[in-house]
């Protein structure tokens, strides 16, 4: 199965110019664990640890996780023809060691860089020099048929007697500091800071009791945006 899967990227990734394709373990707002929905990494590759980056060219697949995981990835990678890249061991190399040395100028890399996080993706752009970064696909999403839905959970206001105080008294003082700084703006995309500061909780990423979701907060107002 892992195999066909790898052919089917490996057609598209032809089809659209693309030389090697990234995939990591995370989602769009990088949580250490992650929803079925995000889980683009197990689909492509079969490894079901919580941490792992995979890298599909046109004739290597190559799979990057920690010491956690060493004896479970080579079992499960076994006959995937994904190569297990034990992470902090002699001469292996790191993700963007290998992805240098296999790409060259004018070639193409491509991920979701809504799961990339921009200190990752401007060490690619400093390591790759001369290498197209293509940050605006998701090409395991584009041929994952029976990919499941984002969560459709509801989400839920703690009450204050186990908060301890009020989302309006946690919201003014927050205002109140940027106000000292000059900030007429405060764009929040933490989960763990949004749910404390409004109360809220949710059950989108495994773990957590977070809501997946983005908070623009002004002097005077606020819109939360949530994922649906």
């Amino acid at each position: 199965m892992i195999k066909q899967r790898l052919a089917v990227l490996r057609s598209l990734m032809e089809a659209r110019g693309v030389d090697a394709c990234l995939v990591p373990t995370s989602d769009f707002h990088g949580s250490e664990y992650v929803a079925p929905y995000f889980k683009c990494r197990k689909f492509i590759s079969g490894f079901t640890g919580s941490a792992g980056t995979a890298i599909i060219t046109k004739k290597e697949a190559c799979l990057w996780t920690d010491g956690r995981y060493f004896v479970q990835a080579a079992r499960e990678l076994e006959g995937t023809e994904f190569i297990l890249m034990r992470m902090g061991e002699p001469d292996v190399p790191t993700v963007e060691e290998y992805l240098k040395s296999h790409l060259t100028a004018g070639q193409s890399l491509a991920f979701d860089g809504r799961v990339v996080s921009s200190a990752m993706g401007e060490k690619l752009e400093n390591d790759l020099e001369g290498v197209n970064l293509v940050y605006d696909c998701d090409l395991v999403g584009d041929i994952w048929e029976d990919r499941p839905a984002l969560t459709s959970k509801p989400a839920w206001i703690l009450e204050e007697k186990w908060t301890g105080e009020s989302a309006s008294s946690k919201l003014a003082r927050v205002r109140a500091k940027m106000e000292e700084a000059g900030a007429n703006v405060h764009v929040l995309t933490s989960l763990d800071d949004i749910v404390w500061m409004l109360n809220l909780r949710g059950d989108d990423v495994p773990c957590n009791p977070v809501v997946l979701s983005y908070l623009v907060l002004t002097i005077d107002g606020g819109t939360l945006y949530v994922m649906d």
